[in-house]
């Protein structure tokens, strides 16, 4: 009886999607800095999941990653099957769409959504000339056309409460949830380029590239400590009757941090923005040295036009001393850019926050702002 019991037993986890061979373990990814994804290699498949940035201890989604020139295991752990690499694929984010065409995998993106706010010249280039698809807004996206595309997979963004994602989840399409701007520090958010150079066959060059950034990203970092304090610092503006400040624990928070600066919410526990009062703000900040803030324009913001934006933005020190410092979203690619090239970023942030230190790379991203 104790034989056939445990025959039994041997079956029913068979059975059970293959869980008793993961237990079996398998070759880890290492990851350096990312703690939302994990990775590991079976034999046949790999299985990729992701940390629910919301729910501790929870996963968001698990993937499971068979390369497509080899049959399909009989039996595998839960989760989505995705054929690897990926040959077409709808992207919902310029962020994603700039790093793929860093990888060298342009020819991959068969669709976009929000088009409006995709500022990659060929990308736009394509759509008007009928090569790549605009598949509408990416919350509520133009179902039949992503379904014409046939797509392997559907990059999107996860959002917390959000409801899930609609008609998208009733189609027989992978929906990859690109959970990496929940990260808490700029390299463990650049460090999941490895998993699209996974997706997409492009695991090698995605390693190389992210050791480069990590490099450059630590050496830009020591030279900021060697340096000693760097100036003060408050970030961005006022939006309608809110200002968004960067958490302490964002990954502009530690940038700012990583650069030498003073930020008057280091000690903030927060890793996303916080919503604040212009009061508040000119309370914590008003004696900051250096203003550094976001906008859109078709042209360079003057000093002029800045102040007369808001009552009261002449309160601040930085900007009665002239620092100030804006980023033409609208010119400049730092929404493509910034999330895998953080070292580019950190550049900018230690020119501004160490005007002693000099760098051979020129400001990028922020421009100071003139009479």
């Amino acid at each position: 009886m104790r034989i056939l019991f445990g025959l039994i037993l041997a079956l029913s986890l068979l059975s059970c999607g293959g869980s008793s061979d993961q237990q079996g373990g398998g070759d880890k990814m290492p990851f350096k800095y990312a703690s939302l994804i994990s990775i590991t290699e079976y034999d046949g498949y790999t299985v990729a999941t992701i940390g629910n940035p919301w729910e501790d201890g929870k996963a968001l989604h698990t993937y499971v990653l068979v390369p497509r020139n080899k049959q399909l295991p009989f039996h595998l752990p839960k989760g989505t099957v995705i054929r690897t690499p990926l040959k077409r694929a709808v992207v919902f984010t310029t962020v994603h769409c700039s790093l793929l065409m860093d990888l060298g995998c342009r020819d991959k993106i068969a669709g976009v959504a929000d088009l409006k706010y995709i500022k990659i010249p060929w990308i736009q280039k394509q759509v008007k000339q009928g090569r790549i698809s605009d598949c509408g807004d990416g919350m509520s996206p133009v179902i039949e056309k992503i379904i014409d595309l046939h797509p392997d997979a559907i990059l999107l963004s996860p959002f917390e409460n959000s409801g899930g994602y609609g008609k998208l989840e009733d189609l027989d399409i992978p929906l990859v949830e690109c959970a990496e701007y929940m990260e808490v520090s700029p390299l463990a958010r650049a460090e999941w380029m490895r998993f699209y150079g996974l997706l997409f066959g492009k695991q090698k060059k995605a390693d190389n590239l992210f050791a480069e950034v990590d490099k450059n990203y630590n050496n830009l970092k020591q030279k900021a400590e060697k340096a000693g304090e760097g100036r003060s610092v408050m970030m961005d503006k006022q939006v309608g009757s809110v200002w968004y400040v960067p958490g302490g624990h964002s990954t502009i928070g530690q940038m700012i941090k990583d650069a030498g600066g003073q930020y008057p919410w280091e000690d903030d526990e927060h890793s996303g923005s916080l919503p604040l009062s212009f009061e508040t703000v000119l309370e914590e900040a008003f004696d900051t040295e250096v203003w550094m803030f976001r906008y859109e324009g078709d042209k360079a913001l003057t000093i002029e036009q800045f102040g007369a934006e808001k009552e009261g933005y002449d309160q601040f020190r930085a900007f009665q001393t002239k620092e100030l410092y804006g980023c033409n979203v609208r010119t400049s690619r730092f929404y493509e850019e910034s999330p895998f090239r953080p070292d580019w970023l950190l550049s900018d942030f230690i020119h501004i926050l160490h005007p002693d230190i000099k760098l051979s790379q020129p400001l990028r991203y922020y421009k100071k702002l003139h009479d």
